[in-house]
């Protein structure tokens, strides 16, 4: 039996991380410490001066459990860490962990690609964000691509070897730098025009899409003038040239709030360059009259966890207790120095009186409508708790499906929610890889223990301090998956091979094709479908049942433009078109002889012979 006081007298003098418990050994709090042996020991001292919230939360303490670090430094980060991994009861936490999307220019690479990333990497890659809006990026992508013929594949041209062009090459999206049929300058020239265009600095491409829609008005072509319109609004949002804060180029965050009766909003204002590029509002509840300071310091570490880009400056309103610790921390993710700032007077002063007043106007707007709806999500999940019977709030939930039709093009959906909510950055699609055939509990198998294989290594490199925190190493409270108990069993016996015990649960559909209930423990448990539970898991079932048949759809749709000739040694695509061109069909390159397919441009002896014998050997068998 856990004896506190025995406990206490066994607290070492060294920093470290602390968990409180409660009867259930459900860890309610996670603190960091100096001296673990100093801080843990003043919670069970005299009442007088502690905080509402603390002494409420050591009423429910009955054991606790501590881990010694190195430095403060390394306190923070486990702290950090752990706090988003156990959500615990007493801690503030934030619970919009949002994954802010980049427009990135693969300048590291010899022919630069535009795409969209959640991740910044030290590889010489040219970012441009964060953006709040991600509809306006894949925009903005999409009208990049269609303007400038940039290379969009990931294949490797890095020496003269000529590759087998793709379809934009064909119809003159692309400069096909495989080909070798470019201008390198030219090339480079047009990225150095999109990073203009995205750096404020040419509104050349803008220009040409307003004359474009001006056109289509005057030929009272409403409809195209509407979509360059559209495009015009989506590389706005994206470039839109907002009040000018600060001569200086180096990126910022400023960071402010507005404290409420029930909750609280921080905004935080994105500075790239000088300019503002977007804002992001959080809204915390269940602060328990916490200090401002807390509040803030509780925010930052938790935000700048789950973020990918940390900036060179950050602006807060008033000193926190960890300022320096996290300065540290902040520095180590970014590879050079993060300094964390209070502004006193000037510019940005005014700025961070501007980011406040922002703050207060969402809460007043917003408050009330997040919290009722987290209370909804909050008591959706207690309800699933009580349902089934868990030791723990279901916080995070991964639900698997799997689609296919008779066996073609088989895959899988892992679709997360997140404290009732969808968190889309960590969804992921498997392609079948082991089965060929409808075999659904096969296919289940496979993809689950791809994805906990995937998070257990994950899990050991992040130990080892070789990478930071990741989707597939947070591991879920609770595993859903369409289907009754032969899907439930095949997750288990995959769980139980890999040594872990995570709850598994079905989601069973009437006769008409509409959830009826859950299969735990091998029982079918049924809720009330007004209740916010059955609300919860219906809304889970749909999404990973979307998530999985849009998969299917995009594979089965490139299927579709699969040709008999693919995979025929020595055909290409030039080959191809000219081998239909002469003979009009496939049939009728079927029945050609060797002689008559030599005849055809650009084929010869060799490729004529592998054709005609590709067609007679697959006839046979």
């Amino acid at each position: 039996m856990f004896n506190i006081d025995e406990e206490l007298k066994k607290l070492p003098d060294e920093p470290g991380v602390y968990m409180m418990k409660d009867k259930n050994g459900e860890i309610i709090y996670v603190g960091k410490a100096i001296s673990l042996k100093k801080r843990i020991r003043q919670y069970f001292q005299s009442s007088k001066n502690n905080p509402p919230k603390v002494n409420v939360m050591i009423q429910h303490i009955h054991e606790f459990e501590y881990i010694i670090v190195d430095n403060v430094v390394e306190a923070l980060i486990l702290e950090a860490n752990l706090i988003k991994k156990h959500r615990p009861k007493y801690n503030i936490l934030l619970r919009d962990d949002k994954q802010y999307p980049y427009i990135k220019i693969t300048t590291n690479e010899r022919f630069p690609r535009v795409i969209k990333t959640r991740r910044v990497l030290k590889d010489g890659a040219k970012y441009f964000g964060p953006f709040p809006n991600v509809n306006a990026v894949n925009d903005t992508i999409d009208i990049i691509r269609s303007h400038y013929p940039i290379k969009t594949c990931n294949q490797r041209v890095d020496n003269e070897e000529k590759i087998r062009p793709c379809l934009n090459a064909h119809i003159g999206k692309c400069f096909g730098p495989c080909q070798g049929n470019f201008d390198e300058k030219e090339y480079k020239k047009t990225i150095d025009n999109i990073i203009a265009l995205l750096s404020g600095r040419d509104d050349t491409l803008i220009k040409r899409l307003e004359k474009k829609m001006e056109e289509a008005a005057q030929k009272l072509d409403f409809e195209r003038a509407a979509k360059y319109r559209d495009q015009i609004n989506s590389l706005n949002i994206i470039l839109e040239k907002q009040k000018i804060v600060s001569a200086n180029i180096i990126d910022q965050d400023v960071i402010g709030m507005a404290k409420g009766i029930d909750e609280v909003c921080i905004q935080v204002f994105f500075i790239r360059g000088g300019k503002i590029v977007g804002r992001e509002h959080f809204i915390l509840s269940d602060t328990f009259n916490e200090a401002r300071e807390e509040i803030l310091s509780s925010f930052i570490k938790q935000f700048y966890l789950g973020t990918a880009y940390v900036p060179k400056e950050i602006f807060i309103e008033r000193e926190i207790e960890d300022m320096e610790a996290i300065s540290q921390w902040l520095s180590q993710k970014r590879g050079n120095k993060v300094t964390i700032r209070v502004p006193k007077r000037g510019e940005k002063s005014q700025l961070m009186e501007m980011v406040e007043k922002n703050a207060r106007d969402m809460l007043k707007q917003y408050g009330d409508k997040f919290l009722r709806k987290q209370k909804e999500d909050e008591k959706a999940l207690m309800e699933l708790r009580e349902a089934l019977g868990l030791d723990k709030i279901p916080y995070r939930i991964e639900a698997y499906d799997i689609s296919n039709i008779s066996g073609v093009s088989s895959v899988g959906s892992m679709v997360v929610f997140e404290n009732g909510r969808e968190k889309k950055s960590d969804y992921r699609r498997f392609r079948i890889e082991s089965v060929n055939t409808p075999d659904d509990y096969k296919s289940m198998e496979e993809i689950v223990r791809r994805r906990f294989i995937r998070g257990l290594k994950e899990k050991e490199l992040i130990q080892e301090n070789k990478i930071e925190l990741k989707g597939f190493s947070t591991f879920p409270d609770l595993i859903m998956v369409d289907g009754g108990k032969g899907q439930v069993n095949v997750v288990l016996g995959v769980l139980e091979e890999l040594n872990l015990d995570i709850p598994v649960c079905g989601l069973v559909k009437d006769e008409f094709h509409k959830t009826r209930g859950i299969i735990y423990n091998n029982e079918e448990i049924r809720l009330d479908e007004d209740s916010q539970g059955f609300k919860l898991i219906y809304k889970i079932q749909e999404e990973a049942h979307r998530f999985a048949i849009s998969y299917h759809r995009s594979l089965r749709s490139k299927n579709m433009f699969r040709s008999e000739l693919d995979g025929i040694k020595g055909i290409g695509e030039k080959r191809k078109r000219e081998l239909l061109k002469h003979f009009g069909s496939i049939d009728n390159i079927k029945k050609a002889s060797i002689e008559e397919l030599s005849k055809v441009n650009s084929m010869n002896r060799r490729a004529a012979e592998n054709v005609y014998n590709h067609f007679r050997t697959n006839r046979k068998s």
